[in-house]
């Protein structure tokens, strides 16, 4: 059916740069509700700095990021939370708490100014736990946890925020392989199931392959390529990309990149 509604995520002309070194210039990229976006390249790249420009978190040298047709300086922060929801790269607990404790943070963009979580915010907290293998753990003391259950809790801290659009920066970081799989495939059914719009960080290009529908690939001078992942994640792409040579071996459907 077609719709005139804006696109969940617009980026016009942006031009991000850190340090003096340029990450893009004049990006344009729409993200509509289900797709999946990978972004891939090399150590220092500049990827985290671009997902913390989508997430509004840092301003652009040039250009904008739009949410729903506005900026975020228009919708303000809660309901730009309601939209958007970030996992970052790196994170630190100050303060002792339970796991349903930190879990419960996600659902603070839903409640007026001087609401309390109620029992349904528990009840979705604990179904997100669940989903991340953490059913067990909400009394725990986040200090208690290892990097892997760590990054877990964030993931359900995540869900239960359910923003439209996820912006995660390697959300499968710590993580072994079981979890891994298990949470790309969470995000996915987020973007199949509910309509959500996922960009994430990644640095295993067949992971990228197999969960991602487009890919934007950053290069270290500033040159980047985004486009269908099929036509993105070739050997010859990666293997410029990562500069390294690397070739393409297809299993059962799937693709793997290793290096020659």
């Amino acid at each position: 059916m077609a719709t005139n509604a804006a696109p969940l995520l617009e980026v016009r002309k942006l031009a991000v740069s850190i340090g003096g070194n340029t990450i893009c210039r004049d990006l344009d990229l729409t993200l509509q509700p289900g797709e999946r976006l990978a972004v891939l390249g090399r150590n220092g790249a500049g990827k985290s700095t671009l997902l913390s420009v989508l997430a509004g978190l840092r301003l652009p040298q040039a250009g904008q990021v739009l949410l729903r047709g506005s900026n975020y300086a228009t919708h303000g922060p809660r309901k730009s939370a309601l939209i958007r929801g970030w996992l970052p790269q790196h994170r630190g607990d100050a303060f002792a708490s339970t796991v349903l404790e930190a879990a419960l943070v996600g659902r603070h963009p839903h409640l007026a100014r001087w609401d309390w979580e109620s029992a349904n915010d528990a009840m979705i907290v604990r179904k997100a736990l669940a989903a991340v293998d953490l059913a067990d753990f909400e009394e725990r003391d986040v200090l208690t946890l290892s990097g892997g259950e760590r990054q877990r809790l964030a993931i359900a801290t995540l869900l239960t925020q359910a923003p439209q659009l996820f912006l995660l920066d390697e959300p499968i970081a710590h993580l072994d392989l079981k979890h891994q799989i298990a949470m790309l495939e969470l995000v996915a059914g987020a973007a199949r199931d509910c309509g959500a719009g996922v960009v994430m960080v990644l640095h295993e290009p067949a992971l990228a392959w197999r969960f991602c529908d487009r890919a934007l690939l950053i290069h270290d001078d500033g040159r980047v390529e985004c486009g269908n992942a099929l036509d993105m994640l070739t050997a010859e792409r990666l293997s410029a990309l990562y500069q390294y040579p690397l070739q393409a071996l297809e299993s059962e459907g799937r693709i793997s990149f290793i290096p020659r």
